[in-house]
């Protein structure tokens, strides 16, 4: 036992490193940094918590956090909505699900930067185009507003993620017992009611599992908020991470952007951890 235990710890030891290195010692000097007045070279002195109050009184940083609240929790519901939809889609019984499950995941291998200004030249020429010659005004100046380009975004980073949370659905879906979606057919059971009563509740650890990646990721979004609308207009779609790139690289605050990134970092944390346990929860219950 002693072996096997020391065994795993020699092979865990090098993934511990890694990330001791890259993430938990840059967090805490970043927690340390936030403190001071460092400007990405040294700290001069240490400021308390002059940046965390000062971020709290800033109305774009709270306009950006609205935003991506927002934003995450539509762009939540409609991965997740999709990604069950297409799982359900391509684990029936027809011949082409193979091709529909590469044709469905293909946009989750191109990058962020790539597909926002893909899609920005569909909802700038192809819609500009539609809605000339239709007439339509809501199709013309996609990615003007606050509105539209709310949506520009969301509709990006559901066509990309779509495919990816669709694989987390398939896993669940084709590990449900047969003869229980056979002997509720025999009962009489319909397609709605072997959905609620038989998948549904079996496939409860795939929406724990989703929810938690869309969360992060959602907060996260840094590069197709980049390519698409690069927060315009008048930063009005800008959202955390890229308010708080600005503020470090463009302001050349360095000590104030770390102060953004702990908070974003305790406003992520808590929502996902909060939702993991929500949804643990339920999974027991049912």
């Amino acid at each position: 036992m002693s072996n096997r235990t020391l065994s795993f710890w020699l092979f865990l030891t090098p993934v511990l490193l890694g990330l001791g290195i890259v993430v938990v010692i840059p967090f805490l000097y970043g927690l340390v940094y936030s403190f001071t007045d460092w400007n990405g070279l040294r700290a001069d002195q240490f400021i308390g918590w002059q940046n965390y109050i000062r971020l709290f009184q800033e109305d774009e940083f709270m306009q950006a956090v609205w935003f991506t609240t927002k934003f995450a929790f539509v762009t939540v519901i409609l991965l997740n909505l999709f990604g069950l939809g297409l799982a359900l889609i391509v684990t029936r019984n027809i011949k082409s699900g193979n091709l529909l499950r590469t044709i469905f995941f293909m946009p989750n291998l191109i990058g962020g930067l790539i597909l926002g200004f893909i899609w920005q030249f569909i909802f700038i020429s192809v819609f500009g185009d539609i809605g000339n010659l239709t007439g339509i005004e809501g199709f013309n100046g996609w990615l003007s507003t606050v509105n539209t380009g709310f949506w520009g975004i969301v509709i990006l980073t559901c066509w990309q993620m779509a495919g990816y949370i669709m694989i987390i659905y398939i896993a669940y879906l084709e590990n449900i017992p047969k003869d229980l979606i056979e002997a509720a057919k025999i009962d009489g059971a319909s397609a709605f009611q072997r959905f609620k009563n038989i998948t549904f509740p079996l496939v409860a650890p795939a929406f724990t599992i989703s929810m938690f990646l869309t969360l992060s990721m959602s907060f996260k979004i840094y590069d197709q908020n980049l390519s698409l609308t690069n927060g315009g207009p008048a930063n009005q779609t800008q959202m955390v991470a890229m308010d708080i790139v600005n503020t470090a690289f463009s302001d050349n605050d360095m000590a104030y952007a770390q102060a953004k990134a702990v908070i974003f970092f305790l406003i992520v944390s808590v929502v996902a951890l909060t939702q993991v346990y929500y949804n643990k929860k339920r999974e027991v219950e049912m």
